[in-house]
């Protein structure tokens, strides 16, 4: 089984960086497609960023780049001149998805909180 673990949320200032973190077990994410999702207050689960087994990368936000170390089994999600709207839960997910649409992704951690505050 695989199971994702995040970390590296937390409460900072709107201007500050944050690096979340999410190591994988039971499966190499070199075999994935991996991603970061996130849901805000209000708002349904959306996507974020997300990365190939080839290392192509993508993301709605020019502030946040993804990243990968395969030897550690572990992605990362740099956030940089984080603003309140930054406030969200922020899952990592992998899996084979045909798109962004979070009800195609297979694995999922549990999140978490990164609260930008002004």
């Amino acid at each position: 089984q695989v199971q994702l673990v995040e970390s590296g949320g937390g409460l900072v200032q709107a201007g500050a960086s944050l690096r979340l973190s999410c190591a994988a077990s039971g499966g190499t994410f070199r075999i994935y497609t991996t991603g970061w999702f996130r849901q805000g207050p209000g708002k349904e689960r959306e996507f974020v960023a997300a990365i190939s087994r080839n290392g192509g990368t993508t993301s709605v936000e020019g502030r946040f780049t993804m990243s990968s170390d395969n030897a550690k089994n572990t992605v990362y999600l740099q956030m940089n001149s984080l603003k309140p709207e930054d406030t969200a839960v922020y899952y990592c997910a992998a899996g084979t998805p045909a798109g962004w649409d979070p009800r195609g992704w297979d694995y999922w951690g549990q999140g978490t909180q990164v609260t930008v505050s002004s």
